[in-house]
């Protein structure tokens, strides 16, 4: 493509991205100050001028096609290279500011990340966070997710990961329920057992157990079953049954011997174990807003492991 015509698309693919980011035309013209119909048009000639379908359009919805994905994140990297150009001149570069969107599961971002926001926010004050809380999958582009936190052993190809920790399984009960049904010895143990499991997917209720070359699959059963961490360990300590728990969710109740560890010599395979990976896009021209929130997590969140 010759420069003339490069230097053209500009302004269009940097329009392209807020149409992106807001999800509607009618949405994107009023951050403009143009109509639906010109922003439109402007698609349109965008489209024509690329050889691409940046959308299928709907009369309800407007959605962003594969194509459009791959030239919206090169758009992003376009825009942020010339904020890049912009902070040479501006503060921006000595005080970090400006909207960063946090993606984590529940469980995480209520305890390993929460306690971080506010001497985050207080160090940085011209940043504006944004945390969602999001379990499953998450399409950072659509979401308008800066960073995701997965709790996994298969991180997201395609985008920087940084691991800042290990996260395991584990298995744990009431002093009450144990007192009354009994300390599991083996896996085969847990089908006489009640059990917590999350409940998200129809084989939530499946857990397989490793042990050196041994390994067990056991479909588990219980009156009770919950995606919400803290209504299920909950449930644990009232003597519902046996809950399976990320370690850093119920390492305060072991502490405190609210509940006792299960079979804690075996290894357990699940949703929501492996590293802790925290994600971004590959960006060459990173934002230091970007920058100080992945080293201010990383720095506490290994801290708080060395201890």
């Amino acid at each position: 493509m010759v420069t003339n015509k490069l230097i053209t698309l500009l302004p269009d693919l940097a329009t392209y991205i807020v149409v992106v980011n807001e999800g509607s035309f009618t949405a994107a013209a009023k951050k403009l100050g143009v109509t639906p119909s010109a922003l439109s048009k402007l698609i349109t000639r965008l489209e024509n001028a690329l050889s691409v379908k940046l959308f299928e359009r709907t009369t309800r919805s407007l959605l962003i096609t594969e194509s459009g994905k791959k030239i919206y994140q090169q758009s992003v990297i376009m825009v942020e290279a010339a904020q890049q150009a912009i902070d040479i001149s501006s503060s921006e570069h000595i005080v970090p500011s400006g909207s960063l969107t946090v993606a984590a599961p529940k469980a995480f971002l209520t305890i390993v990340l929460q306690p971080l926001v506010t001497p985050f926010l207080t160090k940085y004050p011209k940043i504006q966070l944004k945390l969602r809380a999001s379990d499953g999958d998450i399409d950072m582009i659509a979401q308008g997710i800066d960073v995701v936190f997965r709790l996994t052993d298969k991180p997201t190809e395609g985008l920087i990961m940084k691991e800042i920790g290990k996260v395991n399984l584990s298995l744990c009960a009431s002093p009450s329920y144990i007192e009354k049904r009994g300390l599991p010895t083996n896996p085969h143990d847990l089908i006489h057992h009640d059990c917590l499991y999350l409940g998200e997917t129809t084989t939530d209720h499946i857990w397989e157990f490793v042990k050196a070359e041994e390994s067990h699959i056991i479909a588990v059963t219980g009156r009770y079953a919950v995606n919400h961490s803290q209504m299920r360990l909950n449930g644990v300590k009232d003597g519902f049954g046996i809950g399976i728990f990320p370690d850093f969710v119920i390492k305060d109740a072991l502490d405190n011997k609210d509940v006792v560890p299960v079979l804690s010599d075996w290894k357990i395979k699940g949703n929501y174990h492996g590293v802790i990976a925290m994600q971004y896009a590959q960006n060459k021209y990173m934002p230091s807003r970007l920058k100080v929130f992945t080293e201010f997590v990383k720095e506490n969140l290994m801290k708080g492991q060395t201890k």
